[in-house]
């Protein structure tokens, strides 16, 4: 309970204190729009590696190596709230991530997210939902990789299920021809949701795997580009459970 409770501490400080930054990142922009995007990327990820530091979380990192120096499209499982700041604490790139609608209600944490790139998915309205995707289009073309959970929410379901992948995520990569980066996590949930709102130090695992181009695929894998791309996360996380115990 102490972890959680220094968790939400240093996040309510956070939102409250970066208010002022948020002038000081606009000015910067209207001066040098990539100082100031890398600038707020970095400034998010200290505050994620800072949380994830209170958690004592002991992550094994896997397959960093396969990120190429471009845009691309991230594809990962999702189980928990700490698989964002486990991934976007490590990104080099900017990178925007797909949220839920509804966390762009939320005062100062929006802010944040708009500033690095990040889109709010309505899931319950299609045309929007399709507006939100052509926008991931449009960032990955400009540079931007994009990073979503095509599941649709957290799975609570056993940990090494899966949730079946929705294919509309995948346009992004269809369109541009960038690369998909499978983001394979294990035990992310023993964080937190298991024993919600308890915090534990607990051993994940994340692994990246080898980028795939839609182009390289065979004509029924690019028809079900979806389950291709599920297979080869269930895969990697039936072979990292063991990690786990170690």
């Amino acid at each position: 309970m102490f972890r959680f409770i220094c968790v939400i501490i240093f996040l309510v400080l956070f939102l409250i204190l970066s208010i002022p930054v948020f002038l000081v990142e606009w000015l910067i922009g209207k001066v040098n729009r990539k100082a100031r995007d890398y600038s707020s990327l970095r400034i998010v990820q200290w505050g994620f590696k800072m949380i994830l530091k209170m958690t004592g979380v002991q992550a094994t990192v896997i397959g960093e190596e396969n990120i190429p120096d471009e845009p691309v499209l991230f594809i990962g499982n999702h189980r928990s709230f700490f698989d964002i700041l486990l991934t976007y604490s490590r990104c080099k790139r900017l990178t925007g991530y797909i949220a839920k609608k509804e966390m762009e209600h939320i005062p100062s944490l929006s802010t944040w997210m708009r500033f690095v790139y990040c889109l709010f998915l309505d899931r319950a309205n299609p045309k929007e939902g399709l507006k939100t995707i052509l926008q991931a289009i449009d960032y990955v073309k400009k540079g931007i990789s994009i990073c979503i959970f095509p599941e649709g929410t957290r799975n609570k379901g056993e940990e090494l299920s899966l949730l079946p992948f929705k294919d509309g995520a995948f346009k992004i990569a269809s369109k541009t021809n960038c690369a998909i980066i499978p983001i394979s996590m294990n035990n992310t949930a023993a964080i937190f949701e298991n024993q919600f709102p308890r915090i534990r130090k607990v051993k994940v695992v994340v692994e990246y795997g080898k980028p795939i181009y839609i182009k390289d695929l065979a004509p029924e894998d690019k028809k079900h580009i979806g389950t291709y791309v599920q297979n080869v996360i269930q895969e990697t996380i039936n072979k990292n459970a063991c990690l786990i115990q170690e």
